[in-house]
């Protein structure tokens, strides 16, 4: 499995969040902002207050797989950042639905083909 490109620094997530268009799913929302790195980089961003650590980490590793499966055959040169819609509830996390929502969000954006 390769290694996803990620962003790290509090800076780079305040530029997508600021400078990048969104799209909401049911479960996700994304950010996404073209980047000058001929790669593409992922930024999961779940609030703390959301829930405990362990649920906050397995809704990371779902949009991990799901971000594996759908980045595959896509533009490069994007700079992405997820987080989870509020409004949707913890405990529906759903691989099914974040992988629907982050194809529709791929294809409506122009990162996917």
């Amino acid at each position: 499995m390769k290694r996803i490109q990620t962003l790290k620094l509090n800076y780079e997530f305040k530029n997508v969040f600021n400078k990048g268009k969104f799209y909401i799913g049911n479960q996700i929302i994304i950010y996404v902002l073209k980047n000058k790195v001929q790669k593409n980089r992922l930024g999961i961003a779940i609030n703390s207050k959301l829930c405990h650590a362990v649920q906050r980490n397995r809704i990371k590793r779902v949009i991990r797989a799901a971000y594996q499966l759908n980045i595959k055959n896509s533009n490069v040169g994007h700079d992405i950042v997820v987080i989870w819609n509020k409004k949707a509830d913890i405990e529906d996390l759903s691989y099914n639905i974040i992988n629907e929502d982050m194809k529709r969000i791929f294809l409506n954006s122009g990162i996917k083909k």
